[in-house]
């Protein structure tokens, strides 16, 4: 019974994970994500239980372990581990042991042949391999996890008729995160031996330290006033802007906080302080736009949407390929995604800009505003759902009604996840211009603001009353 749990649950585990790695894999090749400034490198020291099932020839036994990690992405994390057993005892039990014995007697007799006396008395044990572990939650202080691996296993003296064997192992864990350096952990370990099905499994718990992720504080004598952490802003001055004297780059966007108040005139406390969805540090070193300006070149398409989704240049002068950027602000009926006839109007104008221009292609993007209802906060996956079928409908009315080819459009929604301005998120109230289309339109070869003195102009819809999204 025990074998046939053991042989479910592995083959479960990695049934999951094996559908976890490819999920997110697939989500994380179709994202350019910035890269990051955190630090990635971990050690994990521990000390855990080794179970071995009941007909194993040696008794359970104590484990020391230790891990060196590496934080791939916010999903994934790869584990090198060694662990081993030093005292590993061999496994007696008595039993009724006739055999030359006239008066018959319960002896202790080994487990590796059934006979009296020890065979091999004790040993030890050696293990090395990796793990990959799959996060649910990897920036949060609760940090719960699934695991795949290997390990490599030795023993001082042969165990079930063997030195050496090599286990797939499954199973998960959890780390709780004092802060961004310490955090502590517990895991729990079900190997699959070769051929073998045996139930061993191991639990260990141990202390997580990431390297990198605390700056210590530099002590300089110095006639003048303190800067601990030599980013251009004094300890003084640090503690009116509420940034950390220990670290020069608090807000971690690749700029010093004596750069941002000062250079760039950028909030040191946020990495991106212009809310176009790139990091402070990258506008100004790598791509070379402004930080405080979402739409560096004026050519109505932010940023951080230029670089990650369009392969267009943020950057003024440098071309003109720009997508032209329609928002429109639908007002849906309430948990629905029926186009009002209202709005047809507003619509007919994207219809006429691409029949005019037959080459041009169009991206639709929903979009919903966040917003508390009595006793619920709106939900974010069914928030998505229902921005992506909206954006949806926006297609299949420009489709059926101004007779544009279904290959030149495409869409896709984000729910609450975009707002307009992350700064102003107003959960009891609601932010109305939140809960909107738009529309990214390609190879036109002409700024909106010439498309509108062609007559292409969103006509203007008396709005209703925003209804709250459906929880």
């Amino acid at each position: 019974m025990r074998k046939a749990v053991s042989r479910l649950l592995m083959g479960g585990m990695v049934f999951i994970v094996a559908g976890l790695i490819l999920q997110s894999s697939f989500v994380y090749a179709q994202q350019k994500v910035e890269p990051s400034n955190e630090a990635k490198w971990y050690f994990s020291p521990g000390i855990g239980w080794q179970d071995w099932q009941g007909d194993e020839e040696c008794d359970d036994a104590f484990l020391l372990d230790a891990r060196l990690g590496y934080d791939y992405n916010e999903w994934w994390s790869f584990e090198g581990f060694f662990y081993t057993a030093p005292y590993i005892k061999e496994k007696m039990r008595n039993r009724w042991y006739p055999k030359n014995d006239p008066n018959g007697s319960y002896r202790e007799v080994s487990m590796v042949d059934g006979t009296p006396g020890e065979k091999f008395g004790d040993t030890f044990m050696a293990a090395v391999g990796s793990d990959a572990l799959f996060h649910f939650t990897r920036w949060e202080r609760l940090d719960p996890y699934l695991t795949l691996g290997l390990a490599a296993s030795w023993y001082g003296d042969e165990i079930n008729g063997h030195n050496f064997d090599v286990a797939i192992r499954g199973g998960g864990g959890v780390m709780w995160h004092f802060n961004d350096e310490w955090a502590v952990r517990g895991d729990f370990r079900a190997f699959l031996v070769g051929n073998d099905t045996e139930a061993n499994s191991m639990i260990d718990a141990g202390v997580v330290w990431t390297w990198g992720a605390r700056v210590p504080a530099k002590i300089v004598a110095t006639g003048g006033p303190l800067d601990s952490d030599r980013d251009g802003l004094t300890d003084v001055e640090e503690e009116k802007w509420k940034t950390n004297p220990y670290d020069p780059d608090t807000d971690k966007d690749g700029l010093k906080d004596g750069e941002e108040v000062y250079t760039y005139k950028t909030d040191p406390l946020n990495p991106d302080t212009d809310a176009d969805r790139l990091k402070d540090g990258d506008e100004v070193h790598k791509h070379t736009t402004d930080p405080l300006d979402a739409d560096t070149d004026d050519g109505g398409v932010v940023d951080g949407h230029e670089v990650l989704e369009d392969n267009t240049d943020p950057r003024a002068g440098h071309g003109n390929d720009d997508l032209v950027l329609f928002e429109l602000y639908i007002q849906f009926e309430y948990d629905k995604a029926i186009i009002k006839t209202e709005y047809y109007k507003q619509l007919d104008v994207i219809g006429k800009v691409l029949a005019r221009h037959s080459k041009a292609t169009a991206k639709v993007e929903g979009h919903c505003d966040q917003f508390k209802t009595t006793g619920h906060i709106s939900l974010a996956p069914h928030n998505k759902k229902l921005s992506k079928d909206r954006a949806k409908a926006v297609v299949e009315y420009l489709i059926s009604n101004c007779q544009i080819a279904s290959g030149r459009l495409s869409s896709n929604g984000y729910g609450f996840e975009r707002p307009k301005d992350p700064k102003k998120v107003d959960l009891v109230n609601g932010n109305p211009e939140n809960r909107r289309v738009e529309i990214y339109i390609k190879g036109v070869d002409k700024t909106k603001a010439q498309l509108e003195s062609e007559g292409y102009v969103i006509p203007e819809v008396d709005p209703t009353p925003p209804v709250p999204e459906k929880k």
